[in-house]
């Protein structure tokens, strides 16, 4: 029996500065998407750019995926300190960009520069977890950053309102150029005195060239592509920009499969051949079919029903929330009822975007907040047994790359999913300055469109759940 860790081993002056470093690191990134989406209704009001909002989660996404890629090789040939120290100086000089944008196309930049040193700096802070504390401490630190991101999903939309309501909303972007300032300083100062900060490794020439750059760039230009399609929808460059973007991302996962040792999915990862491929079809479609409430709820709570910025965020963070408590409730449950919480969950979140497609144009902003919390329970109840259920019924060689793809197949259908609702939004005419009627068309469109990517990731959880 293992001896039980308690907190006061952790709280201590001998880990606080590993721990503040690592939780630092980690509110950086998991606070901002929340603070943006509760300050988007304003920025557009204030630089314009309604036909772009989607880029500022689309890009951030690309940002984190090519960076978390990268994140380890840069630790093992730089050192940990050297390494967050860029990164951290990334996600500042983004959001320097954002705070002073003039117009959305440098806020766009700011933003998946965001993505870029966020991402990173979220790959490194689980580096920095197995180096700077002995493996029994682990559980704990872990979930004090679980705990984190729960915090994050309430502070997040506070911040970003604070800052619209009573100030302005670049104040937003400076206060958090600030705090990725004192985390370059603090690691500075505690270089020294942590020895798993400061190591590097020496590596050969064939390990200095395994970052799969061309691929990664493949699966960047794709999306970004599908993205394009959508700032002016024509009939014909549309469609032209929509069937080089998946060509783009088809090469990539054709290459990807071809690869070892430095393939970042499974072979065949999508499709319903089998177990693997299932599971992940099943998270593409459900992370690209709910990421619309992120992206353009805030915005179209306010058009339509007049919601102020902190309420339109808190709304939106119920999604968040809901998922820390999904998650907690579930969390002692045994293997048996993997197949009951998945499929549970899955369809929990198909609820909630049949709920939007009504709730979104026609209200109350009640009724917008339950459903919220039905998709963050419904990812909350199933997120964990997915993992485990995968590599239960995964072959044991490809178990440990099965794990570390799901957070880049996560952030790959939030990209995704952003992107397609950026050509439905406008489409529907969401770059325009909607009176409240439109703004309901719009947003019932934008959910209407996400219902058969939901089906066929139902389909597919199905697939996932019926065999061992």
């Amino acid at each position: 029996m293992t001896e039980r860790v308690s907190w006061r081993e952790v709280l201590n002056r001998r880990y606080a500065a590993p721990l503040a470093l690592v939780c630092l690191s980690i509110w950086l990134h998991a606070a901002d998407g929340l603070l943006v989406a509760t300050m988007m209704p304003s920025i557009v009001s204030d630089i314009g750019g309604a036909a772009l909002i989607s880029w500022t989660v689309m890009l951030y996404e690309v940002g984190s995926i090519v960076a978390g890629a990268a994140g380890g090789l840069a630790v093992l040939r730089f050192g940990l300190h050297r390494s967050m120290i860029f990164n951290g100086t990334v996600y500042c000089v983004g959001c320097v960009l954002s705070a002073i944008a003039p117009e959305m196309w440098v806020m766009l930049v700011g933003r998946a520069l965001q993505g870029l040193g966020g991402g990173g700096l979220i790959a490194q802070s689980f580096v920095a977890v197995t180096r700077l504390f002995p493996k029994r401490l682990t559980p704990r630190v872990m979930a004090a950053v679980s705990t984190l991101w729960g915090t994050s999903a309430f502070c997040g939309p506070l911040i970003g309102g604070l800052f619209v309501e009573f100030g302005d909303w670049r104040g937003g972007f400076w206060f958090f150029a600030a705090q990725a300032l004192l985390l370059i300083l603090f690691i500075k100062a505690h270089a020294q005195n942590q020895k798993g900060l400061g190591e590097a490794a020496r590596l050969s020439s064939e390990m200095a060239g395994r970052l799969p750059g061309f691929r990664l760039t493949l699966l960047a230009s794709g999306v970004i592509m599908i993205a394009y399609a959508g700032i002016e929808v024509s009939p014909i460059l549309t469609p032209l920009l929509l069937m080089t973007g998946f060509l783009s991302l088809g090469l990539f996962l054709h290459l990807d499969g071809k690869q070892n040792d430095t393939r970042l999915l499974p072979r065949r990862p999508f499709g319903f051949s089998s177990p693997e491929s299932g599971a992940f079809t099943m998270i593409l479609c459900f992370c690209a079919a709910t990421i619309a409430i992120t992206v353009y709820g805030p915005i179209l709570m306010t058009y339509r029903h007049g919601a102020s910025a902190l309420v339109a965020g808190y709304i939106t963070a119920c999604s968040s929330i809901g998922w820390s408590f999904g998650a907690i409730a579930v969390s002692g449950a045994p293997e048996r009822h993997d197949r009951t919480f998945i499929l549970g969950g899955m369809t929990l979140l198909m609820l909630s975007i049949l709920g939007f497609v009504y709730a979104i144009p026609q209200g109350p902003l009640w009724l917008i907040a339950v459903f919220a919390l039905f998709e963050g329970i419904g990812f909350g109840v199933s997120w964990a047994f997915i993992l485990r259920r995968l590599t239960a019924v995964a072959p044991a060689a490809e178990s440990e790359r099965i794990a570390a793809a799901i957070p880049t197949v996560q952030r790959f259908g939030y990209a995704l999913g952003a992107a397609y609702a950026g050509i439905v939004a406008n489409g529907a005419g969401l770059e325009r300055d909607l009176p409240a009627v439109e703004a309901g068309q719009v947003g019932a469109a934008i959910f209407l469109a996400c219902l058969p990517i939901g089906l066929i990731g139902l389909a597919a959880a199905i697939r996932f759940v019926w065999r061992d």
